[in-house]
């Protein structure tokens, strides 16, 4: 069992078993979502998932471009992003710097890379990818 929290602790979720992937992503919707140039998101199976306690987090969905819904969660007290769920891929990738203990998680892979910013550094010890890869979007 992981367990993690927003920065003022009112909402905390936590999730089971082993992530499905560990990924920056450079899209301009978590570059917009983290005020930053990439997102650090730790890909968990949303049956793994579930926010816990009574603060609710406050949800903003959207679509990807196959339709299905992304629902974006944030605290309503502090607004920090905690998770963004893909309901047509099942699973929810967490912010990693939310997760108590999140220093044994390291990225495996960056995606879309084809949209960082042109200050931004890209990592050179873990494969780049412009969009999705073939074997992730299908």
């Amino acid at each position: 069992m992981r367990k993690g929290n927003c920065q003022c602790g009112q909402v905390r979720f936590e999730f089971t078993g082993e992530p499905i992937n560990q990924v920056f992503c450079y899209c301009t919707d978590c570059q917009t979502r983290t005020g930053s140039d990439k997102w650090f998101g730790i890909w968990v199976p949303s049956s793994n998932f579930r926010f816990v306690g009574e603060t609710v987090p406050t949800a903003y969905t959207t679509q990807d471009d196959a339709g299905g819904d992304i629902h974006c969660h944030s605290c309503p007290h502090c607004g920090v992003s905690l998770s963004v769920e893909f309901t047509s891929a099942g699973f929810h990738t967490v912010a990693a710097s939310n997760i108590e203990g999140n220093g044994e998680f390291k990225p495996k892979l960056a995606i879309f890379t084809s949209s960082a910013p042109k200050w931004a550094i890209l990592p050179t010890d873990i494969p780049l990818f412009d969009k999705l890869p073939p074997e992730i979007s299908g």
